[in-house]
């Protein structure tokens, strides 16, 4: 028969945050290790893919890290990637050129009527 072992938590159940791992010591004594629960690595806000450079920890653990490891250098460092930052810059820009080509066109209709 199978040498038992005693749980050094009082829960009892077979959960996601209980999972444990029986160990052999040196000594031969059989003893319960309980693991951690795997972390997500941090998404894209916009197209969810995982973000380079930042590490996959539980989210309490973010606390003890400092800034640096938290994002990346450049706007929108810990929350968007690269390509998704690229795409704002650029859909901003059009934008403004949208606002100054509309502003253009209707200052040219004033004058054209004018002239009428």
């Amino acid at each position: 028969m199978a040498q038992r072992v005693t749980l050094r938590k009082r829960q009892p159940y077979n959960t996601t945050s209980n999972r444990r791992r029986v160990v052999k010591t040196p000594g031969g004594k059989l003893v319960v290790h309980y693991l951690n629960k795997p972390a997500a690595k941090p998404k894209c806000g916009d197209c969810g893919t995982a973000l380079p450079g930042i590490p996959a920890l539980r989210p309490r653990k973010y606390a003890t890290i400092s800034k640096r490891q938290k994002t990346v250098n450049r706007a929108y460092g810990g929350s968007r990637c690269g390509d998704c930052v690229k795409s704002r810059i650029l859909r901003a820009f059009l934008v403004e050129e949208a606002k100054i080509v509309k502003k253009v066109i209707k200052s040219q209709q004033k004058t054209a009527a004018a002239r009428k």
